[in-house]
């Protein structure tokens, strides 16, 4: 299977005020073409041997995949609060043409 050109990252935040900044950020420097934010999320999750319960928001960016490791993932990284930030990524295995074009000239 090819790999995908195109992808959606994840990444949680504590609140909008944050999710927003790490929005702007990232469309900012066209490291992503749209972000939609979702609000509010319950997480529940393990960190550091205890089990946790925090209201966050999920960020849906969409973008290229070969501006994740080396660029987007650092800048979510230098806006973001959390320690070890939730920053993945899913392939973009379909997608209709014209909107796939409009990431390409969105990013970049």
């Amino acid at each position: 299977m090819a790999q995908a050109t195109h992808i959606v990252v994840l990444i949680t935040a504590p609140s909008r005020e944050v999710g927003r900044q790490i929005a702007d950020t990232l469309l900012e420097k066209r490291l992503v073409a749209c972000v939609n934010i979702i609000a509010p999320i319950e997480s529940r999750y393990l960190w550091k041997g205890e089990r946790c319960t925090d209201e966050e928001v999920l960020l849906l960016a969409k973008t290229r995949a070969d501006l994740f490791a080396e660029q987007l993932v650092p800048t979510v990284r230098s806006v973001h609060p959390y320690e070890v930030p939730e920053i993945i990524a899913l392939p973009i295995l379909m997608g209709s043409a014209d909107y796939l074009a409009w990431i390409d000239e969105s990013t970049g």
